[in-house]
């Protein structure tokens, strides 16, 4: 076995997927495989947590004063670079939730639902405790960790390009974006991993639920880190949430979308949130 083989190894278990690209209209024009590693924890009672390896690089963050319906918030871009990190494959479900606190505070029963109705102290406390039950040190991602992770190496507002659509992602339908048309609205969260992932090989990092970021809130990007690590001198009762969520419209799913107007003791059933790790020296 080589060196370079090993050290894929250690980034964990090898599992593969489809990556999808769509037109400004929403339509599905090019399919390719991708794969990626993942750690795979347990939780306990066959309960897993799988925590996909992010490779390091740079990337730039916010979004292009051209992109369509942008926020001032979103800028000015600037360029980020960061170390390896592990994110969990999709939003932390119902079923992991209750594994780790011993309750479901969610609205939207469903084992593999995502947990919601979760504030900011809910899920730190919950990496807390995960930390404590399976060992290492599991975090909320910083917002740069997060967006980084979103775009997976994608320039476009969407990691599936220009525009999406209710059968890419779990969103308002009766809104649009850009030359897409209208579409279902669900009115509800839906099981995670139900719709295609980005090339990282993450799931919902588009609609769904929001998901909470453990930086506190700036109003834009003036003299922001850029090494990655979360920006701690802010409005401390409010803290970023990122994603879009199935009762929001398209436009709040972008990639470089920032929400800021929940506070961090508050929980509705659209907020959720994923974990990251930083996978020690190994990665």
């Amino acid at each position: 076995m080589t060196q370079l083989s090993t050290k894929e190894l250690e980034k964990g278990e090898l599992f593969t997927f489809e990556v999808v690209k769509v037109n400004d209209s929403g339509k599905i024009i090019h399919r390719q495989q991708e794969s990626a590693r993942q750690k795979i924890e347990d939780l306990g009672n066959g309960i897993q947590l799988e925590m996909v390896y992010i490779p390091g690089g740079s990337f730039l963050m916010g979004s292009p004063e051209t992109e369509a319906e942008r926020d001032d918030s979103e800028g000015p871009q600037h360029e980020v670079t960061l170390q390896p990190f592990y994110m969990s494959k999709y939003p932390i479900t119902q079923q992991q939730y209750q594994a780790i606190m011993g309750n479901n505070p969610s609205y939207f029963k469903g084992e593999n639902c995502p947990v919601e109705q979760v504030n900011w102290n809910d899920a730190t406390e919950f990496c807390q405790k995960l930390s404590k039950k399976i060992g290492g040190t599991y975090s909320l991602p910083s917002e740069s960790q997060w967006e980084y992770a979103c775009r997976a190496g994608t320039t476009t507002p969407f990691y599936f390009g220009e525009t999406i659509t209710p059968d890419l992602v779990n969103y308002d339908g009766e809104y649009v974006y850009g030359n897409a048309a209208k579409g279902l609205y669900r009115r509800e969260t839906t099981s995670v991993g139900q719709f295609p992932p980005n090339a990282f090989g993450l799931y919902d990092m588009h609609g769904n639920v929001l998901e909470w970021c453990t930086d506190q809130w700036h109003q834009n990007y003036d003299n922001a880190p850029t090494d990655g690590s979360a920006w701690l001198d802010g409005y401390k009762n409010l803290l970023p949430l990122r994603g879009g969520t199935w009762v929001l419209s398209p436009v709040l799913c972008r990639s470089a979308f920032r929400n800021y107007i929940i506070r961090r003791d508050d929980c509705y059933d659209y907020i959720g949130f994923r974990v990251v790790w930083d996978g020690g020296k190994a990665v």
